[in-house]
């Protein structure tokens, strides 16, 4: 079974990695290529880095010998005719994807004999879409898993080959749970493939009534409305680690906001009137900076002014005498 990999980010990465050593350990399987995006540029300097795939596939080629040799790998901008001929050149017989970021259509998905299969990080047909771990979290889920599928030209649609659950804390960022759900989706990919080798996997239909979707996120998501409660708050603080980040204002001064969780404890007293949502209360000696929200406190234990080094509340506080009482807008 000849393989063409296609992913663009880290997340995908675990995935290529066990193909690869798929591939080197089993000569009934062959990673024939790599698909991701283009070199992008990067840095203070402006160079061209190659996404996260692109690199772990460099690093990979170096293990293959011959005489099938390292994958071919493809950065196109566009999927056209001039690529589609490359990779059928290939003669692969089955695509697997990973957040490859772009839109297969049906002359390019006709190249596999075997079809395509696609790992996505949600319980589908839960969070069909671009972003479905942070999505998760600001659904604030209790469990949530990947999934295999069959690859359709309607997207994260396909049948069911196979999923894997695990429940949440609550306490996940978008960051943690992508790493938990790369080397998930790497383990269950491997256990996918093998049973279509053997003929041995029935695809199950999704119920389409029971479909979410998710939207891609932009950077004026994370801008941090104190009306909301608490508990949306931290959903949201941890949903948007690593990107893009949640932050309000102290005056002028953007503050970004890095971690956070609902207080349950005892509130200190304010001035008598009215607490407005942003308003710094004092701190809790244990749980950090208290925030006013427009339901219940939120608790703040890191903290970062733009073009500053993230900070600790403690250490924050000693360079910010005057935050406790200040009022942080979005």
């Amino acid at each position: 079974m000849r393989i063409l990999f296609a992913g663009s980010p880290s997340i995908a990465v675990p995935s290529l990695e066990a193909l690869a050593r798929l591939s080197l350990e089993d000569d009934r399987f062959q990673l024939a290529g790599v698909l991701t995006n283009p070199d992008t540029k990067r840095g203070r300097h402006g160079e061209k880095e190659p996404t996260d795939v692109g690199a772990a596939a460099d690093r990979l080629s170096r293990k293959f010998a011959a005489p099938s040799g390292p994958p071919v790998q493809f950065k196109p901008e566009k999927l056209d005719g001039v690529v589609r001929d490359a990779i059928a050149a290939l003669e692969p017989d089955l695509l697997v994807s990973f957040a490859y970021g772009r839109i297969f259509g049906p002359r390019f998905l006709n190249l596999f004999p075997l079809g395509g299969i696609n790992v996505h990080p949600s319980l589908l047909p839960k969070y069909r879409g671009a972003t479905p771990i942070p999505a998760v979290i600001l659904g604030r889920e209790k469990e949530t898993g990947v999934t295999v599928q069959r690859l359709t030209l309607e997207i994260d649609a396909g049948d069911i080959l196979a999923q894997e659950r695990f429940s949440l804390n609550g306490r996940e960022t978008t960051l943690l749970l992508s790493q938990i759900a790369a080397a998930a989706g790497a383990d269950l990919l491997l256990k996918v493939i093998k049973g279509l080798a053997l003929d041995r996997l029935a695809g199950r239909r999704q119920n389409n009534n029971e479909a979410t979707y998710c939207s891609l996120i932009k950077k004026d998501d994370g801008l941090i409305d104190w009306a909301l409660g608490a508990a949306d708050i931290d959903a949201r603080i941890r949903a948007y680690t690593p990107w893009p980040l949640c932050r309000t204002f102290q005056g002028e001064e953007l503050l970004y906001i890095l971690e956070g969780e609902v207080f349950e404890g005892r509130v200190p007293a304010v001035n008598a009137g009215p607490v407005l949502p942003g308003t710094v209360l004092g701190i809790d000696r244990r749980s950090g900076i208290l925030i006013q929200t427009g339901d219940g406190v939120l608790s703040v234990s890191r903290l970062q002014y733009a073009a500053k080094k993230a900070l600790a509340w403690r250490d924050f506080l000693n360079g910010s005498r005057d935050f406790i009482g200040a009022r942080l807008t979005g």
